[in-house]
């Protein structure tokens, strides 16, 4: 699907550092940017993590849970509050939203992919359907998990041919090694490798080095790949615009 986006939000970007609950601020302004691309005819997959995070509130906890059983209680609530505030916000710029969770076998068994990819083509045939993508974190167990979210926008964005894939962050991009300036374009992604300082907040799973496995699968797919803070959304924009400076782009490889 050439011209397609998919974007991927992490939980740093849409849950309080404080208490990991959704942040409706940082959520109304990506709804707000990600229905300005949809305004002007680009389409976009949404790659949506937050629901654990979004659920550790109703058990009264202050951090992510270790245990199993209690992560997957915490993304069940959580998921159902997420999309419950995804529907109510782009339905002010009257754009539906369409929730599919998957695991790891839907997107490694040839036959379950197919089925995955002719789903999501024929929501994003629809202009004003915004399909929205987790992991089934409620019932995902280790042999089922694609791993993260990030690694699961890459696999989802090569799965159904997209241009590009935007990884939102908590920081501007791919920081140089003395972590001072944000590095703004990427051919050869070995030569960067160093410059990983793998940190991860309370409430999410991967860090910067999980980022980096999923660009090298997109850009091993030829997709073009961008890491972006995901606190300013309104540079989606300029991204898509192919404006420098705004996020660490990752050169696809042809």
């Amino acid at each position: 699907m050439n011209g397609l986006t998919v974007i991927k939000a992490g939980t740093g970007v849409l849950t309080r550092v404080e208490d990991g609950t959704l942040d409706g601020a940082a959520l109304v302004r990506l709804v707000t940017a990600i229905a300005g691309l949809i305004e002007n005819g680009h389409r976009c997959l949404l790659v949506s993590s937050g629901a654990v995070g979004a659920g550790v509130s109703a058990f009264g906890l202050d951090g992510y849970p270790s245990d199993l059983a209690t992560r997957q209680a915490c993304a069940a609530v959580g998921q159902a509050r997420l999309m419950h505030t995804y529907e109510n916000l782009f339905r002010n710029f009257e754009i539906s939203v369409a929730q599919v969770l998957l695991s790891g076998d839907d997107l490694r068994t040839p036959d379950r992919a197919s089925y995955v990819g002719n789903t999501l083509s024929r929501l994003l045939s629809e202009p004003r359907i915004l399909p929205i993508l987790n992991e089934n974190d409620s019932v995902a167990v280790e042999e089922l998990r694609v791993g993260d979210n990030d690694m699961l926008s890459a696999r989802v964005a090569n799965l159904v041919q997209a241009e590009r894939l935007i990884l939102l962050t908590s920081v501007d991009g791919l920081l140089s090694p003395d972590m001072k300036e944000m590095i703004s374009e990427v051919a050869d992604l070995d030569e960067v490798m160093g410059c990983v300082k793998d940190e991860r907040g309370r409430f999410s799973i991967g860090g910067m080095a999980s980022k980096l496995q999923a660009v090298r699968l997109a850009v091993e797919s030829g997709i073009e790949t961008h890491i972006a803070h995901g606190r300013k959304p309104e540079r989606l924009t300029g991204i898509l615009a192919g404006e420098s400076g705004l996020s660490t782009r990752f050169q696809a490889k042809s």
